[in-house]
């Protein structure tokens, strides 16, 4: 009966540490739940921008002011009728891409 009992005890310490050391364990099951909440966090961080993406289009083919607002923004266009007036930095007054930036929002 003696032998018996320590034959299942190994036994019972072997598959334990198979279940916590081995492959397939504990362990590979932890690293595998963090790998999955990380794709989930970047599929919808992606599915957000996507989203975005979705509506900018939506609006650049219903809407002539989205087109408008972008022919402005980038090609640096203006309707017949306006004026434009280019403000030229001091010399020697290096502008920034900060600076840039605040000048083209209106």
């Amino acid at each position: 009966m003696r032998i018996l009992l320590t034959i299942l005890i190994v036994l019972l310490v072997a598959l334990q540490a198979k279940l916590w050391l081995g492959d397939g364990g504990y362990r590979d099951v932890q690293r595998l739940r963090e790998r999955v909440a990380e794709q989930d966090r970047e599929n919808t961080a992606l599915r957000e921008r996507n989203e975005q993406l979705r509506a900018e289009v939506e609006d650049l083919r219903e809407g002539l002011d989205a087109v408008e607002e972008r022919a402005r923004s980038e090609l640096g266009m203006i309707r017949e009728g306006e004026e434009f007036y280019l403000v030229v930095p001091p010399p020697g007054d290096e502008p920034t891409s900060d600076r840039l930036a605040e000048e083209r929002q209106p």
